[in-house]
């Protein structure tokens, strides 16, 4: 199977379940979505690996609580995951990923700078 980006708009069982492993402080019920509140997740044999929330605001999006599954990690999956947002979002015209729950944040710089993102307060910008 290929690796897939998702928007997520509704959530099956199954992707409760996954983004219970994803995010284990957050509940289903809690995440938000609809036309400014986006949910993408990363999907390969039918499991989500990997997820970020997106907020829209005019030309501005926030990014926030991107993590990839560990077992997954380091295989392209947030790279392609990351991607895909921005080509899917052309009219914005610039970009910022929160810290918000990032667990080893000199990793996440060299991930992010990777990407084009530059460092700044409370996360990285583009």
């Amino acid at each position: 199977m290929k690796l897939t980006i998702l928007r997520l708009t509704a959530l099956s069982g199954q992707d409760i379940i996954d983004l219970g492993k994803i995010w284990p402080e957050y509940s289903a019920d809690t995440l938000l979505m609809d036309d400014t509140h986006l949910l993408y997740a990363a999907q390969f044999n039918e499991r989500l690996l990997g997820a970020v929330r997106v907020t829209i605001n005019g030309q501005r999006a926030m990014l926030d609580s991107l993590r990839i599954r560990e077992l997954t990690r380091r295989r392209g999956v947030g790279q392609y995951l990351i991607e895909e947002i921005l080509a899917r979002h052309p009219r914005i015209t610039q970009w910022q990923v929160s810290d918000q729950g990032v667990e080893d944040h000199a990793i996440m710089t060299a991930f992010m700078q990777s990407l084009g993102f530059r460092a700044c307060e409370h996360g990285w910008q583009r």
